[in-house]
C-alpha cells in the first residue's frame, strides 16, 4: 500500500525546518521525502495550502473507561482524537477500577485495538486507589504496557510515598507525572483564590497550593535522580520554580493546557462550570508567565487534560460541579489561534510541543519526520475559520468553555502507520 502526500508544507519539528516537499508512505513507513516527488501511488493526497507533520501526540487524557463510561470510553474518546489530529495520547488511570493492576492495563489495550486507530499508552496509577498510601507494583504495570505512573486527579500528600515511587521508577526508568495541588489547600473549592472567588464570596484554590508541591516534586526529582513530569502548569511561579530547577540540571520537565494560555478565571463569571478546572484558570498575569516558559522552552508540552463529564453532571451549581474540561478536537486549532496567528510562537516550534517533546518524554517512538519512521501524520489547514460547536463533536461530551468560539486552523486527515483514520469532510 502506497500513500503519496503531495505539495504539503512539512514541518521538521526537531530541526525547525518547514520546506516544500511530497512525502511517500510505504507499508505503514515514511519512504520517501522530497521535492517535486511524483511516483505511482494507491491513494494520493494534495496537501497544496496544508501543513504536514507527524501526528499530534497528547500525553494526558482522561478516557473514562472502564467504570465510567457514561462520560466518555475508549471508542468514543479514540474518535474524538482523530478528529483534532491526535494519532497517539496517554490515558490516566482515574478510572472505576482504578487503572493500578495488569489487569487493566491489558483491558486498555485491548479495547484500544477497536477504536478509530489512534494509538493508546496506558499511565498506572502510581498508588492503590489513588488514595497515596500504599504503592503499587510499577515493575508488574510496566511489563504489562503501562508508560508512566501518575495518581492525576489527586495530589500524592505523603512525600515519602512519593520518594519511594520515584526511587522505584528510576530504576525502572519510568516517568513519574505529577498534579501538583496540596489537597489541605484546595479541597472542596471550586475556583482561584483571587478576585472572582472574592465576588463569589468563595473559599478560592490558592496559587500557592500548586506551586509548594511542584518544588516539593523538583526537589524529590533532584535527589532521587527520577523523571518528573509536572502535569498542567497553571501559574506564573511554577513556571519559574521549573526554570531554575531545570538550569540546575534537575530531570524534570512539564506541560500546560490551552484553557491556561487562553483563559482567566473572569471565564467563571460567564461560563460557570464550564470553566471549573483543576487546577483552576489563574490570572492574566498567569497566562503571560505561562507563555513565556512555553517559548523559552520551559514548558515542553503542550497537552489536552482533556475530562469528559456528562451535561447534567456540569448542570449542577458550579461549587457541586466536578472539575474538567475536554479538548482533543479543539486543542490544535485554539493553540494554533492563540500562539500561531498572534506570532508569539513560531510553527515547528508550537508542533514540538505537540508531537517530539511528549513522545521523548514517554519513550514513545514518535513525533519524527524522518526516513523510516512510522507513517503517524497530521495534515491542517493552519488559515482555515471556523466555530466551535460541541454538539458537532465525536466525544460523548460537550464540556467546553470554548463552544462558539471563533478560531482559525483545522485538521484535514489524520493518518496512522499509513492509514487514514480521518478525513474533513
Amino acid at each position: 500500500m502506497k500513500l503519496l502526500i503531495k505539495n504539503g508544507r512539512v514541518v521538521h519539528p526537531v530541526t525547525s525546518a518547514v520546506l516544500l516537499q511530497n512525502l511517500l508512505v510505504e507499508d505503514g513507513k515514511v519512504s520517501l521525502l522530497e521535492r517535486g516527488l511524483d511516483v505511482e501511488a494507491d491513494q494520493v493526497i494534495n496537501a497544496s495550502g496544508l501543513v504536514v507533520c507527524p501526528g499530534l501526540v497528547d500525553m494526558h487524557v482522561h478516557l473514562r473507561d472502564p467504570g465510567l463510561t457514561y462520560k466518555e470510553d475508549i471508542l468514543t474518546g479514540s474518535a474524538a482524537a482523530a478528529r483534532g489530529g491526535v494519532t497517539s495520547m496517554a490515558c490516566m488511570a482515574n478510572t472505576d477500577p482504578t487503572v493500578d493492576c495488569p489487569e487493566q492495563v491489558s483491558y486498555i489495550l485491548e479495547k484500544a485495538k477497536l477504536g478509530s486507530g489512534v494509538q493508546i499508552y496506558p499511565i498506572a496509577a502510581l498508588s492503590k486507589g489513588l488514595r497515596g498510601e500504599e504503592p503499587t507494583d510499577a515493575e508488574a504495570l510496566k511489563k504489562a504496557g503501562a508508560i508512566a505512573l501518575s495518581d492525576d486527579g489527586n495530589n500524592v500528600d505523603n512525600a515519602n510515598l512519593m520518594r519511594d515511587v520515584l526511587i522505584r521508577a528510576r530504576r525502572l526508568d519510568l516517568p513519574v507525572l505529577c498534579h501538583c495541588e496540596d489537597t489541605s489547600m484546595v479541597a472542596g473549592r471550586a475556583v482561584n483564590e483571587g478576585s472572582v472567588s472574592r465576588q463569589l464570596w468563595l473559599e478560592g484554590r490558592p496559587a500557592i497550593a500548586e506551586e509548594i508541591v511542584v518544588m516539593r516534586d523538583a526537589m524529590l526529582a533532584e535527589e532521587t535522580g527520577a523523571h518528573v513530569h509536572i502535569c498542567h502548569v497553571s501559574t506564573a511561579r511554577s513556571v519559574d520554580i521549573i526554570r531554575k530547577m531545570k538550569k540546575k540540571g534537575v530531570p524534570i520537565t512539564c506541560e500546560t493546557c490551552p484553557q491556561y494560555f487562553t483563559l482567566t478565571e473572569d471565564e467563571v463569571l460567564t461560563k460557570g462550570s464550564m470553566a471549573r478546572v483543576n487546577p483552576p484558570l489563574r490570572t492574566a498575569q498567569d497566562v503571560k508567565g505561562i507563555i513565556a516558559g512555553l517559548k523559552d522552552g520551559t514548558i515542553d508540552v503542550i497537552a489536552t487534560d482533556h475530562a469528559p463529564h456528562s451535561a447534567e453532571e456540569k448542570a449542577r451549581p458550579l461549587t457541586r460541579a466536578p472539575s474538567g474540561m475536554i479538548g482533543l478536537e479543539t486543542s490544535l486549532a485554539i493553540t494554533l489561534t492563540e500562539l500561531y496567528h498572534t506570532k508569539k510562537m513560531e510553527l515547528p516550534v508550537i508542533i514540538r510541543r505537540m508531537t517530539t517533546n511528549p513522545a521523548d518524554i514517554l519513550h514513545l517512538p514518535k513525533g519524527r519526520m524522518s526516513l523510516g519512521v512510522d507513517a503517524d501524520l497530521t495534515i491542517f489547514d493552519p488559515d482555515e475559520e471556523w466555530t466551535i460547536d460541541p454538539e458537532q463533536f465525536a466525544s460523548k461530551a460537550r464540556n467546553t468553555p470554548f463552544a462558539g468560539r471563533r478560531v482559525k486552523g483545522r485538521v484535514k486527515y489524520t493518518i496512522v502507520q499509513g492509514k487514514v483514520i480521518y478525513q474533513d469532510q
